[in-house]
């Protein structure tokens, strides 16, 4: 039996404060006061003969002063909690300490027969505590990453990865993506359904006007997109997010109406894009190009960072690569924004905290490194060399595997076809490396079930559609960025701070802090 085991089974009677402190139900507060004063405890008893009819607490006291009501007049029995609940000797530790956690007490009278022979309090638990692990009341084992652990309800979506399949609200992601606009999947994200023709033109008069940068942002920007040797655009970006957040006065959650909340979300989302691109253009000499006010919002992100009015094939084609992977589930960077919007904190800390996660090459950072292995390929005769020797060596495929998906992962699927629809040189490259990969990973990891995912074909439809590689996952953020915000805003309308416990496992404390050598 571990050391845990042996304390959770400790008895009652080993742990309680005996005898315990008592009143009468008609004693004074007064009494009451100088007799846990005097005896130093922290609660008193009151017994009718020897049977436990309520208890006194400092709590209770300390509200009893505020009241104003004559402590030498006002008798226990109208202060008292009465009817406690009440534990038996032989009763084990564990079962005392969970009931603690679950109502709210820090003692409970310790009964034999009906009879009062103790009090076991949280101070009791405690003092056995710092010499035994401690044991959380409803402890669960969860894997390693939370793999499969559900931590929470959401109305915004949801990935079936066994199937193959993931969807917003209740509509499939891939239709949303072929058959509608960005705005659209935005406003079904933040409002819960698709708007109709009026409420898509408000909408969309709504997030015109919020692309442009504030003043105070926009003299920053430069010095913020020169910063460091190597131009790292998350970083740059999380940045510039942490500057707008402060420039456009966002206050905590807790201190904000949903109706305020959802608007500093359509605003940041519009935002998102325009800092993307001045960042870029600045870091390459290049003047920032100002929000195009007849451009939609893919659109005008083509426009912002290249210059140039993108052609409506192009444009297109990154509107439906954004809706298709706007959300996705408790991913690693959304579950970051939830966590810190669970603090209460105000909707630029999230977000801000979500792109330092996005940044991680395990989550966001790998559709330029699937190019570059295609680079490195370089043509279809050595595709299947390649990837042998980089199995047997144990590297990285890049673009293929999901922690989630089981089968093909549909975003992979649309942007296929995306690449194919827009056609060159690389797109079919891409699909020939791609059948290689998978059937060479089918004979040297049988079983594993391992398929393109979104970041394989994505750097060869953004590239086609003239982004440079460096702005793959900044493009990402630009679209994750409205599935973060929607988080956000279903986490504060229903928030209980997100606090999970850790399993000690170092050296046993308490071990007596030595003295500093002379």
């Amino acid at each position: 039996m571990d050391d845990g085991a042996r304390w959770r089974r400790r008895a009652v009677a080993d742990l309680m404060s005996t005898p315990p402190v008592t009143a009468l139900p008609e004693e004074s507060m007064a009494d009451v006061a100088v007799r846990m004063d005097k005896e130093g405890v922290s609660c008193v008893v009151v017994v009718a003969g020897d049977r436990p009819v309520g208890i006194v607490t400092e709590r209770d006291v300390v509200r009893f002063a505020a009241s104003g009501d004559d402590p030498a007049t006002t008798p226990v029995r109208r202060w008292m909690t009465e009817g406690p609940d009440v534990v038996e000797p032989t009763s084990e530790a564990g079962e005392v300490i969970a009931r603690l956690d679950e109502r709210g007490y820090r003692h409970v009278p310790v009964v034999d027969g009906g009879r009062l022979v103790g009090v076991v309090s949280m101070r009791d638990v405690m003092r056995i505590a710092q010499v035994q692990p401690m044991v959380h009341p409803g402890e669960l084992e969860a894997p390693k990453g939370l793999a499969g652990v559900i931590v929470a309800e959401t109305e915004i979506g949801d990935v079936r990865g066994q199937e193959g399949f993931y969807h917003y609200r209740q509509y499939d992601a891939r239709e949303l993506a072929e058959r509608r606009s960005l705005e659209d999947v935005w406003y079904l994200l933040f409002h819960g359904e698709l708007p109709d023709a009026r409420q898509r033109a408000a909408f969309d008069e709504q997030v015109r006007p919020q692309r442009e940068l504030p003043a105070t942002v926009r003299s920053l920007l430069p010095a913020i997109a020169g910063a460091g040797e190597t131009f790292l655009p998350l970083q740059a970006l999380r940045s510039a997010t942490s500057v707008t957040a402060a420039a456009l006065d966002f206050r905590p959650c807790l201190d904000v109406s949903a109706t305020q909340l959802r608007a500093d979300a359509v605003r940041l989302c519009a935002l998102l894009p325009t800092l993307i691109g001045a960042l870029y253009r600045l870091r390459n000499g290049l003047e920032p190009v100002e929000p195009h006010p007849e451009l939609s919002h893919a659109a005008n992100y083509l426009w912002m960072v290249t210059g140039e009015v993108p052609d409506p094939e192009h444009a297109r084609a990154i509107e439906q690569y954004l809706i298709s992977t706007v959300d996705h589930g408790f991913n690693v960077s959304t579950f970051t924004a939830r966590v810190i919007t669970s603090t209460g904190a105000d909707l630029g800390a999230a977000v801000v905290g979500a792109i330092g996660a996005l940044s991680g090459p395990l989550h966001g950072g790998a559709p330029s490194r699937a190019l570059d292995m295609l680079d490195a390929i370089g043509s279809p005769d050595r595709a299947e060399a390649w990837i042998r020797d980089a199995v047997a060596s144990g590297g990285r495929i890049m673009g293929f595997g999901h922690r989630v998906y089981k089968t093909e992962d549909p975003r992979s699927a649309l942007l296929r076809t995306l690449a194919q629809r827009l056609g060159g040189d690389k797109a079919a490259f891409a699909a020939e490396v791609e059948r290689t990969i998978v059937d060479v990973l089918a004979e040297l990891k049988p079983g594993r079930e391992l398929y393109a995912n979104v970041e394989f074909y994505a750097g060869v439809v953004m590239e086609r559609c003239g982004l440079p590689p460096e702005m793959f996952t900044p493009t990402f953020a630009a679209s994750r960025s409205i599935g973060w915000c929607a988080n956000i805003i279903e986490q504060a309308g229903d928030n209980r701070i997100i606090r999970p416990s850790a399993r000690y496992v170092g050296p046993p404390p308490p071990e007596p802090v030595p003295w500093p050598a002379e």
